[in-house]
């Protein structure tokens, strides 16, 4: 498939993605404490086949390899993210040298490598001994992130201009308090609402603490976004698609973009927000960039006996979908940007998480061919190509993932690599995808691209 990408900007960021505890492993090692999902995924049923990220990817001793990989797809830019229980194990208090100096050394390689950082402070591993405190429903902890965030700042910001506060805000809270699928693995809606509003709270606190510590940092926040749309036109559906919408993007921004929190969604939770003069102000921090992390759209109806928001997914009849049963329609992603763009007046934009997983096969010859995936990708980049276009300020594609890695309560089950892993011997082999990908690069110049 041809696609044009000539509308993408000369310095865009070509590059992969990852987070801490899906590939690290060493959760034991040079004074990691425990986090939230070490002790989720070793709670039994909790992981699919009671997996856990105790090895993963074994990133943490084999990360020079890895750099050698994105060298070899030709990327440019590398999203990865600080596991909090590395660099202050006990939550607060005394920062763990020997923890920075893994990251110290990973951002110095991928330099020497002509790549670009970007850095991700919280990848939902929150310390375990801060989840005993309360954890994300308690205000104390959005200062934890600023502190730990600061001190990350001050390591590395002479070399990391890229800067993620949060990933994925409403997986913390909606998945991990409300839901019960992800750590801490509660369903209380009480708890899922404080939760993110001192989640929104530390984004703005890590931000200051951030641009503190690194004069000229670019800070931005991620959050899966999703194009919500009603499954019928039955008012009651109607409706049920606006209150998705609340649940899944307005909730998360509107307070960064200085709005507050949507009224119609404080309705529909019932449960008053831990409120104090200036929060607003502070979960508001100018934006440098703004990340939209899509896998897939939303069909809405009613759901009135369901939990908040009362709403529910409809299965759409001949729709393409992955392995974890989520619909491939790469529209959502330029409608997306659009939005963003029009609605919340992004002034530049990144795709920081796209990806498909599938059922990969290593052949008898050792190669992996997953045209589904590549496909994927050819689609959802053509689509970002036609946002920008139209006006999107997008700045640089994350491909999820470098690496098949541990796939939260999927456990290792879900592939959503460019790049095969082994488990058991941990071979990497890069898939017919991630060769692809690295042919697009060449194709459009983005090898030789650099951050500006």
């Amino acid at each position: 498939m041809t696609i044009d990408l000539a509308a993408l900007p000369q310095d865009f960021l070509w590059g992969t993605a990852t987070s801490a505890y899906q590939i690290e492993g060493a959760v034991a090692e040079d004074g990691r404490s425990p986090s939230i999902w070490d002790t989720f995924s070793h709670t039994p049923g909790k992981v699919d086949g009671d997996d856990h990220g105790d090895v993963a990817c074994d990133h943490y001793h084999r990360w020079r390899e890895d750099i050698g990989l994105m060298k070899e797809l030709g990327t440019n830019a590398y999203r990865l993210s600080v596991a909090w229980p590395r660099v202050v194990p006990g939550g607060d208090g005394p920062v763990n040298g020997k923890g920075l100096d893994f990251y110290d050394a990973l951002v110095d390689g991928l330099l020497e490598a002509g790549i670009t950082p970007s850095v991700t402070l919280y990848h939902w591993d929150l310390p375990q001994v801060l989840q005993d405190r309360g954890g994300w429903s308690e205000r104390d902890t959005a200062h934890h992130l600023a502190a730990y965030a600061a001190a990350v700042a001050e390591r590395l910001g002479d070399r990391v201009q890229h800067w993620t506060t949060l990933n994925e805000p409403l997986c913390s809270a909606w998945i991990g308090h409300l839901e019960g699928r992800m750590a801490p693995g509660l369903t209380d809606l009480t708890a899922a609402v404080r939760t993110s509003y001192h989640l929104l709270l530390g984004h703005g606190l890590a931000t200051q603490a951030i641009r503190a510590a690194a004069p000229g940092a670019q800070v931005g926040i991620v959050n899966n976004l999703s194009s919500v749309e009603a499954a019928t036109d039955r008012p009651e559906d109607v409706a049920a698609a606006r209150r998705m919408d609340g649940h899944t993007n307005r909730w998360w921004l509107d307070p960064v973009h200085g709005r507050g929190f949507p009224a119609d969604m404080r309705e529909v939770y019932g449960v008053e927000l831990p409120e104090r003069e200036g929060d607003l102000a502070t979960m508001a921090q100018p934006l440098d960039w703004l990340g939209l992390n899509y896998y897939f759209p939303s069909a809405i109806a009613d759901d009135p006996t369901g939990p908040a928001p009362y709403a529910t997914e409809v299965r759409r009849p001949g729709v393409p979908r992955t392995a974890m049963d989520w619909e491939v329609d790469a529209a959502g992603i330029e409608s997306l940007l659009l939005r963003l763009t029009d609605e919340y007046g992004a002034r530049r934009l990144y795709v920081t998480e796209n990806g498909s997983a599938y059922p990969d096969v290593v052949r008898p010859d050792g190669t992996v061919h997953d045209p589904e995936r590549a496909q994927y990708l050819e689609q959802h980049l053509a689509a970002c190509a036609s946002a920008v276009r139209k006006g999107a300020p997008l700045a640089g594609y994350f491909a999820w993932s470098l690496l098949d890695n541990f796939e939260w309560a999927y456990g290792y089950d879900k592939r959503f690599g460019l790049v095969h892993v082994d488990y058991r011997t941990q071979k990497r082999t890069v898939k017919g995808s991630g060769r692809r990908y690295a042919e697009i690069i060449r194709e459009h110049g983005g090898s030789e691209r650099r951050a500006a």
